[in-house]
């Protein structure tokens, strides 16, 4: 398949990669108006896409408005409860939709993430993982920084990695929530490498106090990529290195549909 290499992607910049959008970015627009959303996503030169939701419209009626627009959407988040119930669903409606990739971005939990909650996690995503590749789609789970709750010598991160089969569980890196609890990206992309197969491209404004295991912060500390915490000379590397196979821009901020062309050239720019 030709490479969809966004168009403001030139070669003055060390990253090559195609970069894609996750659709919860614009959330608060996809709510007024869905296809006017999608031709706003085409404007910014994106043609692949990651989904949280369809908006209350059908995966068949989506998948159109995404073709319509020239979008194709590679990954998709559904809900832990659903993974847990209905695998069989999520499989079909992924098929649906013409994902590769199907994830899940929380696993419910009350006060501090611990161990007994982390090895039901394990179990579900396990299953979920064989259900899946069934259908010739593959699982992953989108670390949110709760996870790194002290474990033996390590935390419950190493503990999910170590026990969710490899076969049928990979990873998504969402930067911001690795940086955010305090830990490092490029080691944990080095320590896993090949589980990571799918990265959230997120800035961690300047200032803000990393350290914090909630998974929870204010959401105007996303920032345009490049103006925040990350090294991402450095980060991009390793992201290469470690076998990362999809970047996607997210950006939670009110104002991400005017920090998202900061963000696209940025990675234009970004050399090392």
């Amino acid at each position: 398949m030709a490479s969809l290499m966004i168009p403001a992607l030139a070669p003055a910049g060390s990253f090559k990669e195609p970069v894609g959008l996750q659709l919860y970015s614009l959330r608060a627009e996809f709510n007024r108006d869905v296809p006017a959303t999608l031709e706003q996503v085409h404007g910014y030169g994106i043609r692949r896409v990651e989904l949280a939701g369809t908006y209350n419209l059908t995966p068949e009626k989506f998948r159109q408005l995404l073709a319509a627009n020239q979008l194709k959407a590679v990954s998709g988040h559904f809900p832990f409860e659903r993974y847990r119930d209905d695998s069989e669903g999520i499989a079909r409606d992924a098929r649906t939709l013409g994902l590769r990739y199907a994830g899940c971005a929380w696993i419910p939990h009350e006060g501090d993430f611990d161990e007994k909650e982390c090895r039901d996690a394990i179990a579900v995503f396990n299953k979920a993982g064989q259900v899946l590749g069934r259908h010739g789609l593959k699982f992953f789970y989108h670390v949110h920084g709760f996870e790194f709750q002290p474990y033996g010598q390590g935390t419950l991160l190493d503990l999910l990695m170590t026990e969710t089969n490899p076969q049928w569980v990979s990873y998504q890196m969402d930067v911001f929530w690795i940086v955010f609890p305090g830990q490092d990206p490029v080691q944990l992309l080095e320590k896993y490498k090949g589980r990571w197969k799918l990265m959230h491209l997120k800035d961690l404004r300047k200032g803000v106090v990393t350290g914090a295991l909630t998974g929870h912060t204010d959401v105007i500390n996303d920032v345009a990529l490049g103006t925040g915490q990350v090294n991402w000379p450095a980060l991009l590397q390793a992201a290469k290195k470690a076998g990362i196979k999809h970047y996607f821009i997210e950006d939670e901020s009110p104002t991400a549909a005017q920090q998202i062309p900061q963000s696209l050239k940025f990675l234009q720019t970004v050399q090392w």
